[in-house]
């Protein structure tokens, strides 16, 4: 005669993981597109040999009236050499996007307060020619 023998209760983890998996998933993409991308619109010049560069770490942004601007924070060029001034800022990589209408004396004061902070990689942006 046999003897009933109760079974072990065990906990199925494949269908759990497989659970977590997805909301990790859902929440990634859902966190992804409440990252607004940040940036202002501007009118940048067009060039017939502009190449594509990396991602700059810092975008610098000049506009028709001289106005500089960094992270949506309008800056004189002196705060602009105070903000860059570090003692990693040999390989700051800076990218100036002005304005088509930005003269070029706006641009030459953006360059000096760069390199018055001691950065050496500056870039120009541009729009591929038609």
């Amino acid at each position: 005669m046999r003897h009933f023998e109760p079974k072990k209760a065990r906990i199925e983890i494949i269908p759990m993981i497989d659970i977590m998996l997805f909301l990790l998933v859902f929440f990634i993409m859902i966190t992804l597109h409440m990252i607004p991308t940040t940036g202002i619109t501007s009118n940048l010049a067009t060039s017939t040999t502009a190449t594509e560069m990396n991602h700059p770490k810092v975008l610098v942004t000049v506009d028709a009236q001289g106005v500089i601007t960094v992270d949506s924070q309008v800056l004189t060029p002196a705060e602009l050499t105070a903000k860059l001034h570090t003692p990693d800022a040999a390989h700051t990589v800076v990218t100036i996007a002005g304005a088509k209408d930005a003269s070029l004396q706006h641009l030459m004061a953006v360059m000096d307060a760069c390199r018055t902070a001691g950065v050496t990689q500056i870039g120009l942006a541009a729009r591929n020619a038609p």
